[in-house]
């Protein structure tokens, strides 16, 4: 069967790789970018390269529902029996309530997925927000930045950003001081 971050590895590259090979470009970079984190989760490393891999999942179309890839994701990675903190960590990656409250599905999401502050979220959230969506290093100012353009100023997306901005910026800072306090 293989590791947790082989078989979310497998999983995601069924879902993306065809159908969103932009978002699979993402996907890879940011789990690529959580291994390097490794060093900073102790025992959890397998656990956020797993969430790496599958943070996305839930823009896949046959996985998509709510219109909130992290909720759909979450949920889907539920039935499929995928352990239930895996899947909070991608339910709640990268400041996802903001954008549930924004459709709608706030209080589902924090209803069905707890949501933790760890250093293992905070590396999720790092990876993500440092990785633009073709796969390259961005800062998360410079990836704000492209999602504000790419969606425009009066989508949902675009509005969510706005309030989540201090939250996102706290939890890569803590990550970037974890960085530079261990050596690698």
């Amino acid at each position: 069967m293989g590791t947790l971050p082989e078989l979310a590895s497998t999983t995601s590259r069924r879902h993306l790789a065809t159908s969103l090979p932009r978002r699979w470009r993402h996907v890879q970079a940011v789990a690529a970018k959580a291994e390097q984190l490794a060093y900073l989760v102790g025992d959890d490393a397998d656990l956020l390269a797993a969430a790496a891999w599958l943070h996305d999942i839930g823009y896949a179309r046959d996985i998509a529902d709510t219109g909130s890839h992290s909720l759909d994701g979450a949920r889907w990675l539920l039935r499929q029996g995928f352990d239930s903190r895996l899947a909070a960590l991608v339910a709640h990656h990268s400041c996802a309530s903001y954008e549930a409250d924004e459709r709608g599905l706030g209080h589902a999401l924090a209803r069905e997925f707890p949501r933790e502050e760890t250093a293992t979220s905070d590396a999720l959230w790092y990876a993500d927000m440092t990785t633009g969506p073709d796969g390259q290093d961005l800062t998360v100012d410079e990836r704000l930045a492209e999602i504000r353009e790419r969606y425009g100023p009066a989508h949902v997306v675009t509005r969510f950003w706005r309030r989540a901005e201090p939250t996102l910026q706290a939890a890569v800072r803590r990550t970037q001081l974890r960085m530079s306090a261990q050596p690698t």
